[in-house]
C-alpha cells in the first residue's frame, strides 16, 4: 500500500456498469479548462464482438475532437510518466486494466499497482480516473471473476488516499464522495 498526501490533481469516479461514469468524468474533464488526453486502458475491439465494438464507438463519439487519445493497454503507469503539462489525463477505465493484469501472480501484481499508485501520485498533469463498481450484489461464481472483483475493489482503495475528490455515479446521478464520507480506518 502507498501511503501519500492527497494530491488535489487526482480525481476517481467509480460507478456501476452503465451508470454514466463515464460521462460525468468526461463533463468534469471539460470543464477543467485544460487541454485533455483520453487515456484508453481497453483492447481494441475484434471483429467478433460487436457489443464491445458498439461500446468503445459511442465513447469516441462523445469525446470532443480536439482531445488527444492514448490506448495505452496494460501500460498505464509507463505512460503517465510521459505526460507534460498543460492538461490533464482522463483515464478509462481502471477495471479494463486490471482485466489485462489477471494472469499476474499476486508479488508482480502488487508491484504493478504500486508503480499506477506512484506514477498518478507523482504525474505532471492531474489525472481523471474512471472505475467499476463490482461486488455490491451477486458473487462471481469463477474464481477469475472473484480475482477481478478483490484486484480492482483493492487498487480502488489504494488510489482512493492519493485522490482530492472522489465521486460515485449510480443512475446518472453523481454524488461527491469526499464532502459526503469519510475513510474507513485501516486499523
Amino acid at each position: 500500500m502507498v501511503a501519500a498526501d492527497p494530491s488535489p490533481t487526482c480525481t476517481l469516479v467509480l460507478g456501476p456498469a452503465r451508470s454514466g461514469k463515464s460521462r460525468w468524468a468526461e463533463h468534469l474533464a471539460k470543464h477543467s479548462g485544460l487541454p485533455v488526453t483520453y487515456v484508453a486502458t481497453g483492447p481494441r475491439p475484434s471483429l467478433d464482438d460487436a457489443a464491445w465494438a458498439a461500446r468503445v464507438q459511442n465513447h469516441v463519439i462523445r469525446r470532443p475532437s480536439h482531445w488527444t487519445t492514448m490506448e495505452v493497454d496494460f501500460a498505464l503507469a509507463q505512460e503517465l510518466r510521459c505526460l507534460k503539462p498543460p492538461g490533464l489525463a482522463l483515464v478509462d477505465s481502471l477495471g479494463t486494466w486490471v482485466a489485462a493484469g489477471l494472469n499476474l501472480d499476486s508479488p508482480a501484481w502488487q508491484q504493478r499497482t504500486a508503480e499506477l499508485a506512484h506514477s498518478v501520485s507523482s504525474c505532471a498533469v492531474p489525472v481523471l480516473m474512471v472505475s467499476e463498481q463490482t461486488g455490491w450484489g451477486v458473487v462471481p461464481p469463477t474464481a477469475i471473476g472473484g480475482l477481478f472483483r478483490d484486484r480492482l475493489g483493492s487498487l480502488e482503495q489504494q488510489l482512493a488516499p492519493l485522490c482530492s475528490a472522489i465521486w460515485l455515479v449510480i443512475a446518472g446521478r453523481a454524488l461527491n464522495l469526499t464532502s459526503l464520507g469519510m475513510a474507513v480506518p485501516t486499523d
